[in-house]
């Protein structure tokens, strides 16, 4: 099986609940989806379900090392915020960058997180 250096030494367990996940979208995730894959936001090449060491971002560029995560309101509780700034703080020491959007952005403001995600693209040039 191929090794990618931008899955950051994910273990291969975790690589195989990623195929499961990535059979399995949410609504929120599946219209995200819909609006990158084939390169259509930006130019930017996404993957989705992208096993980063022990985690499974939602969606990575490696071009611009950058993971989106997707929250719903199961991410509005105390301990899943507490989770969450754990994994962004980890995967930040990997040096990638984390945008964090509501399912709500994804369905009534996809331009804005287009915008978020322009203003990466440009402060990696």
């Amino acid at each position: 099986m191929k090794h990618y250096v931008h899955e950051y030494d994910a273990r291969k367990a975790t690589r195989e609940l990623a195929k499961t996940f990535r059979r399995s979208l949410t609504p929120a995730e599946n219209r995200f989806w819909f609006f990158v894959k084939g390169k259509k936001m930006l130019g930017l090449k996404f993957r989705r379900q992208h096993p980063i060491g022990n985690f499974i971002a939602d969606f990575y560029c490696h071009e611009l090392k950058l993971v989106i995560e997707l929250d719903g309101p199961v991410h509005n509780s105390d301990k899943a915020k507490k989770s969450d700034s754990f994994r962004t703080f980890k995967i930040n020491e990997l040096g990638l960058r984390v945008l964090r959007f509501s399912n709500d952005n994804v369905f009534f403001n996809v331009a804005g997180i287009e915008e978020e995600v322009r203003k990466v693209k440009e402060a990696v040039r």
